[in-house]
């Protein structure tokens, strides 16, 4: 509980608990919220607490299973901090615009990572050292353009197993996509969204830079206690596999010995008493010798 109470004084520092004007709300968010103030409604703590462990919960066990989470978030205030916390985890993100397709049409926008990929490994080759400036010029500026848009998602070979976005009003397209794919969504939503909209909703302001701060950084810390896990326990099971493979051998090397030693004993007593050789009988002896 204590640890509850201080998440809660932190995201009232942060001033997760503050929400939209009442005339822009959103009457799905009645039950996250706690009260109105002057003419803003003010988001129930206790519900964004609960919430935001759920989801963390549920995000760590993605991550430990290996899977990957995309991070979305193309709010001027949330850019930096996305892509901040996306990285630390080595997971995928979007903080430029999100293409429309992204992962509808996953394939296609593959094929633009793959060109821009190429692109890059061109130019830091050499291989565009016989083409004009302006050439070069022109090339450096369209991998810059697909680096701006792409580049969090350069290494994502398939489509995600979760999102998280930040503002899901803002990232409707995202949103869209996502639950046409059957993809698990997870969304700081304030109190001008629909929370229905995701699988996991945080009740949280999502316009001030701390408060997304500090939702997006609990998150991602959940995430990369998922993968630590995961980390840990692929060294177990190598460590078991060596240990196995240590007892097999050694239980080899055990019956080679043994058989060598029972191969050795067997010669030592066939040695021992060697076989008498047989003289052929050829018909009686006479006396005196003669036959």
């Amino acid at each position: 509980m204590e640890n509850n109470t201080s998440l809660q004084q932190q995201l009232l520092e942060a001033g997760v608990h503050f929400g939209h004007l009442r005339k822009k709300w959103n009457p799905k968010m009645l039950p996250y919220i706690f009260a109105e103030k002057k003419g803003i409604h003010i988001i129930d703590l206790n519900k964004t607490t609960e919430h935001l462990q759920e989801s963390a919960a549920a995000l760590k066990q993605i991550a430990k299973s290996g899977k990957k989470i995309m991070f979305v978030g193309t709010k001027k205030q949330a850019k930096e901090i996305v892509t901040e916390c996306a990285r630390k985890v080595n997971m995928p993100f979007v903080t430029e615009r999100w293409l429309g397709g992204m992962l509808t049409n996953f394939n296609t926008v593959r094929k633009s990572v793959k060109q821009m990929q190429s692109i890059e490994k061109m130019l830091t080759d050499g291989t565009f050292d016989s083409i004009t400036k302006k050439e070069r010029l022109t090339l450096s500026r369209e991998r810059d353009k697909k680096e701006k848009v792409l580049g969090g998602i350069a290494q994502l070979g398939r489509v995600p197993a979760a999102l998280f976005i930040v503002d899901i009003g803002h990232e409707h397209i995202a949103l869209a996509e996502a639950k046409r794919l059957g993809i698990q969504t997870f969304g700081m939503v304030d109190t001008n969204c629909d929370p229905n909209k995701v699988d996991f909703a945080i009740p949280a302001n999502d316009d001030a830079t701390k408060s997304i701060a500090i939702i997006v950084n609990y998150v991602t810390a959940a995430i990369a206690e998922g993968l630590a896990e995961r980390q840990a326990a692929k060294e177990e099971d190598v460590e078991e596999g060596s240990n196995d493979e240590n007892e097999k051998k050694a239980a080899r090397l055990q019956a080679e010995a043994e058989s060598e030693a029972g191969r050795g004993r067997g010669e030592k007593v066939r040695g021992t008493n060697p076989p008498k050789r047989r003289v052929p009988n050829s018909g009686p002896r006479r006396p005196g010798g003669g036959r």
